[in-house]
């Protein structure tokens, strides 16, 4: 024990930077386990989506028609993010995509916070969508 104090004296630069990097894992990791929360794969989306959930694509509209999924409805993310969209009904279940989830994984805490508490994204977007060669149609 004495001779952790001693090196932590003789060393509190290397100390410090140690116990910031063990901070900031901790920080990262607790991040992705809270956000994994609202995510869904494609196996659970699918199963959702037959139960009558709803898609929300948050891409821009010429990404949306150039392919997104059956039965998606585009809402650009700032109307989203505003409330303003009609289709959206509180007690329905919601599922947000964009083309690799990060935009669609933000939206969903403001989105469960503004009383959308079955709001989820899908993991992986529409990228991970079509890696599973589920069907994307085109308008």
């Amino acid at each position: 024990m004495g001779q952790l104090i001693e090196f932590t004296n003789n060393n509190p630069l290397l100390v410090t930077g140690t116990l910031l990097m063990g901070l900031a894992v901790l920080f990262y990791e607790l991040r992705l386990r809270g956000r994994q929360v609202f995510e869904v794969t494609t196996a659970q989306a699918v199963q959702m989506i037959n139960k009558g959930a709803k898609v929300i694509d948050l891409r821009e509209q010429k990404d949306f028609a150039a392919g997104h999924i059956v039965d998606a409805v585009n809402v650009p993310t700032q109307d989203l993010a505003a409330g303003n969209d009609r289709r959206l009904k509180k007690n329905k279940t919601l599922i947000l995509v964009c083309d690799n989830g990060i935009a669609s994984g933000r939206q969903v805490e403001p989105l469960r916070k503004a009383g959308f508490e079955n709001a989820y994204s899908l993991s992986g977007g529409l990228s991970g969508w079509r890696r599973e060669n589920l069907p994307v149609i085109t308008d």
